[in-house]
């Protein structure tokens, strides 16, 4: 599962429904002409938008990005439904639209139902294969047939942040959206999991397509402190946001948190820590510097941005990011031979 450092680092980017479609449309360009390669659409029902009409329109209006839901859910959209629509995109986009689901946070919260279970989300992913490949799947003992599907089939991948839904996304995925950070003893650790589920399946691990998941916050040393030392939402602190997981991945880098911890406890000196072994922090040049550094330690191939924000600022446009990859991080990329 560790690409070869010689290949090229394709980098997405999370775009929020915080617009109109049309303006998500264009900004979806913008993120093309930066240089980025993929974009990934919250499938978040309550925003009143829907993230594959966005990615629709977004097809329109970009040439070579990869296109996505960041993700879907298995809960509030059946498989058969989420195969038609990721095959719809790919119509508009050939060979772009990929489908990325998990057991569910946001619209399932707001819908009022509970997260999939992980053997659910194994028997949906197992059909949406199905159906996204041969056309065919059986789900609860009913017969599903897709009559159009992508030409060259279409990825389905897994997010995941804790052990067990990494060991899932090995055995039954085509990728794996992984939020673990960008520590080297981190990543090996995630990726450990992901081979013991793919071995348990007798599948190769080194199949499984990885991408990490990578927080990007711009901005000077306090900017980035306050990240590290706030709060999501009251009640969750930022860094337990999306998955309290993410305190154990924090673990495998030497930076211990109680499960229980406090933001304002986190002195600036271990916030620093954090910032470094979690994601890219801090002005432009030293995001790009990071990401190279995780390149050369990590072996990273695919990296999707999630720039840092909070309950407030959730759809938010990334327009800062953006810019920032476009002006230094993509060319630092490219000078590196990246």
């Amino acid at each position: 599962m560790s690409p070869a450092a010689s290949s090229r680092l394709e980098v997405g980017i999370r775009i929020p429904l915080g617009a109109p479609l049309p303006e998500l449309a264009a900004f979806a360009g913008e993120a093309e002409q930066a240089g980025l390669d993929g974009v990934g659409v919250p499938d978040h029902h309550h925003t009143g938008r829907d993230a594959f009409m966005a990615l629709a329109a977004m097809a329109g209006r970009t040439e070579r990005v990869r296109l996505f839901p960041a993700t879907s859910n298995v809960v509030t959209r059946h498989p058969l439904v989420l195969a038609a629509l990721t095959s719809s995109v790919d119509e508009l986009a050939p060979g772009r639209a990929e489908l990325t689901v998990a057991p569910g946070f946001l619209s399932v919260e707001k819908a009022g139902e509970p997260r999939a279970r992980r053997e659910r989300l194994r028997q949906v992913v197992l059909a949406l294969r199905g159906l996204l490949g041969e056309g065919r799947a059986e789900l609860d003992g009913h017969p599903l047939e897709l009559f159009n599907r992508p030409a060259g089939g279409s990825r389905v991948t897994v997010l995941a942040s804790g052990p067990r839904l990494l060991e899932l996304a090995g055995e039954v995925a085509d990728g794996v959206l992984m939020l673990v950070g960008l520590h080297p003893e981190s990543v090996a650790a995630a990726r450990e999991h992901v081979a013991i589920g793919a071995r348990r399946a007798g599948r190769d691990p080194a199949e499984i397509e990885e991408t990490l998941i990578v927080p990007f916050g711009v901005g000077d040393a306090a900017e980035a402190r306050a990240w590290i030392q706030g709060w999501f939402r009251p009640g969750q602190p930022w860094l337990r946001y999306p998955s309290a997981s993410n305190l154990r991945w924090l673990g495998h880098a030497g930076i211990t948190l109680d499960p229980d911890y406090h933001p304002d406890d986190v002195d600036d000196a271990t916030a620093d820590r954090v910032a470094d072994a979690f994601g890219l922090f801090g002005s432009a040049e030293e995001c790009a510097e990071r990401l190279l550094r995780a390149r050369e330690e990590t072996g990273l191939s695919r990296a999707f941005l999630f720039p840092a924000h909070s309950w407030d600022t959730t759809y938010h446009l990334p327009r800062a990011e953006v810019r920032a990859f476009g002006e230094v991080v993509g060319p630092a990329l490219r000078a590196a031979g990246c």
